[in-house]
């Protein structure tokens, strides 16, 4: 861990393993910070959060042991009773053959990672993948419409050394369109998809083949996206709003029979099911939903809401959606006001432009009439959790409400054209050229 002479502001994010020597670890280095916010986990699986001081060499290891192991007993003594362990001294006994978050499934998996311009960017997260060991795997890094050769010298180079890596480019911009040029290259009986400003966990894609195994009819798979860093008010801003799918450690399947208590909106309403960041799909099922809706997502017009989309075609689909929290990965979250603003109108349109597709849908259209009034406390409330987790330490940017409400304003109007264009100049077919690997 690194040590600083001064003190940073900022809240420093890393993990600690209680079933090994007592060490704190994050993606970014301890850089002076007065505080950190550690993910604790026994046999890699996420057993909550603490938030401790921080010393002239970082938090305390030792100390954030025996604070654990007094907050989070229960979760460790329910881990451990599933392994038919006893807790002992430090540290916990290491994972045995019935550990709960160890995957056996050799299911071929390709993590399709979509980028544009950001080969600074790529590199730290093709480092992480690069570290997986699954053995049946392959990563398509997708180049969305680039500018430069900078991302393919990167991709190629690295190919050279591990086969399992894949070049590809995708000359139509946006989001949807590289995915789809994703998921029709992939190879696997899975397809992975992650973001290039990730850093993924080592037990990532096990986590994302633990989601499948959960229940047969389980077609899609979401992860815990932690925060990576907080170093400014507008990532700590953009940390208190992503509640919903950056601090939740229990495992969840959602279908259409059962409906979460307290959730009228249900399943239309944003940030339940995951995010984009970290999700998997049973790629036979993708191909046959016709992939991504290219009128949605970021470098279309809407800017967002292509996954509450697939999410929504999923379950709607007869099948199952599981959130694995051991599928971790770490984000490193917009750090300006400015980016941030952009992002907040991204939310907006996107959500909207999602809900002006299910109105225009025979299917859902009366579903979402009837939700309407819940939706809207579910907007008065999310505010109002934001500015409780926040807890007067930051405030949102100047403007922020103002952004997403014009972004949502415009969405429906957005989604018009943005549909219209795809029909103009349709994408490539989400039926892979190759045969899945089995």
């Amino acid at each position: 861990m690194t040590t600083a002479t001064s003190t940073s502001p900022g809240t420093w994010c890393g993990e600690l393993e209680l079933s090994a020597a007592p060490a704190v670890t994050g993606v970014q280095p301890w850089a002076g910070q007065p505080r950190a916010r550690v993910l604790v986990r026994l046999h890699g699986a996420p057993l909550g959060y603490l938030t401790v001081p921080a010393g002239p060499g970082g938090p305390d290891a030792a100390a954030v042991v025996r604070e654990s192991r007094t907050v989070h007993a229960e979760a460790v003594a329910a881990h451990l009773a599933l392994e038919h362990l006893q807790p002992g001294p430090d540290p916990l006994p290491t994972a045995g053959e019935d550990c709960p978050v160890r995957s056996r499934s050799d299911r071929s998996v390709s993590v399709v990672v979509c980028t544009r311009d950001r080969s600074e960017v790529l590199a730290g997260c093709l480092e992480r993948l690069a570290a997986l060991d699954h053995r049946q795997l392959e990563v398509v890094v997708v180049d969305n419409a680039p500018t430069d050769e900078r991302t393919r010298v990167l991709v190629e180079a690295l190919a050279t050394s591990d086969a399992r890596f894949r070049y590809v480019r995708e000359p139509r911009p946006g989001l949807s369109r590289a995915r789809n040029r994703g998921l029709a290259e992939a190879r696997g009986e899975i397809v992975a998809y992650t973001d290039d400003d990730v850093a993924v966990d080592a037990g990532w894609v096990s986590g994302l083949l633990l989601g499948f195994a959960r229940r047969a009819d389980v077609a899609c798979v979401t992860g815990l996206v932690a925060t990576a860093g907080i170093g400014s008010p507008a990532e700590e801003y953009f940390d208190a709003r992503t509640e919903l799918w950056s601090t939740r450690v229990s495992p969840e399947l959602f279908d259409l029979a059962t409906v979460p208590p307290g959730n009228a909106l249900y399943p239309y309403g944003a940030g339940l099911f995951g995010t984009g960041a970290s999700i998997a799909f049973d790629r036979q099922l993708l191909v046959d939903l016709g992939g991504f809706d290219e009128a949605l997502g970021a470098g279309a017009r809407t800017r967002g809401g292509e996954d509450l989309d697939a999410f929504l075609r999923v379950l709607r689909a007869g099948r199952a959606l599981a959130y694995e929290p051991s599928a971790l990965v770490w984000h490193h979250h917009r750090a300006d006001d400015a980016a941030l603003l952009r992002q907040l109108f991204g939310y907006g349109s996107g959500l909207s432009a999602f809900l002006t597709k299910c109105l225009l849908t025979r299917g859902t259209r009366g579903e979402l009439l009837r939700r309407v009034p819940a939706g809207l406390r579910r907007g008065r409330d999310l505010s109002a959790t934001t500015t409780e987790r926040l807890g007067g330490s930051a405030a949102a940017p100047r403007g922020a409400t103002r952004r997403e409400l014009a972004g949502f304003a415009a969405g429906p109007v957005l989604y018009l054209r943005a549909r219209a264009e795809v029909r103009r100049s349709p994408g490539v077919p989400a039926a892979a050229p190759h045969a899945v690997a089995r």
